[in-house]
């Protein structure tokens, strides 16, 4: 929920983003009743595109700030 809260903070202002997170709550509340479910928070789903482009958001911040970053691919180890 915290993940939405800010999100929506961003772009609509405080006021909206509680309210829009409280009705998220209220549906999400509704469900768990309903279907006599444990909560599960929804699993991030970032694509490729979504991850370039907050890498390339967050070096444009750091050079605001006078910093140069170099950036180098980091490859998984598989076992």
């Amino acid at each position: 929920m915290k993940r939405k809260y800010l999100s929506l903070v961003s772009r609509c202002g405080k006021k909206k983003a509680i309210v829009a997170t409280g009705h998220k709550i209220i549906i999400a509340a509704y469900h768990i009743l309903k279907d006599k479910e444990a909560y599960q928070e929804p699993e991030l789903h970032t694509s490729e595109k979504q991850k370039t482009k907050q890498i390339n958001r967050l070096i444009a911040r750091l050079n605001e700030f006078g910093l140069d970053v170099l950036i180098h691919e980091i490859r998984p180890v598989m076992e």
